[in-house]
């Protein structure tokens, strides 16, 4: 299992905006350099949490700023803006068992109930982490990394 990488790149953007974002016009070469990714890659995951809310981006002259308290974004919140399917594709089901078996015929609907669990404690898990635990972590590591 892994959690999809636009989803920390997202996450990445959003500690930059937050850090910088007072101080300097973020843009998407801005973030680009900073992640290592591909400006149209950063614009796009940028533009999914614009149009979630959880981003403003000025038109024209550009320049990233959190449109909402970073206590308020949850990385289950990042996660469905820029990669709506990541839970799916963390948990899912082997697409072509042999319906002639009667392992093979019933093994979708056996796990599907099994994963069904599974996926709704990973929600619950990312909704419980916000951007401000995050930072938090980044502030810790940060620290610690500069003594």
């Amino acid at each position: 299992m892994h959690i999809s990488n636009k989803c920390s790149i997202a996450v990445h953007c959003l500690i930059f905006i937050y850090e910088y974002g007072e101080d300097k016009k973020v843009t998407s070469e801005l973030l680009s350099l900073s992640t290592g990714c591909n400006p149209v890659t950063i614009r796009n995951i940028v533009s999914a949490m614009k149009k979630d809310g959880i981003i403003d981006v000025k038109f024209g002259t550009g320049g990233a700023k959190l449109a909402v308290p970073i206590q308020d974004i949850s990385l289950y919140r990042i996660c469905a803006a820029v990669d709506p399917k990541a839970i799916d594709k963390m948990i899912g089901v082997h697409s072509t068992p042999s319906p002639f078996c009667p392992v093979g015929r019933n093994i979708g609907s056996v796990l599907d109930r099994t994963y069904d669990t599974i996926k709704e404690d990973v929600i619950s898990s990312m909704k419980s982490i916000t951007m401000k635990r995050i930072v938090n972590e980044y502030h810790s590591t940060l620290n610690s990394n500069n003594k």
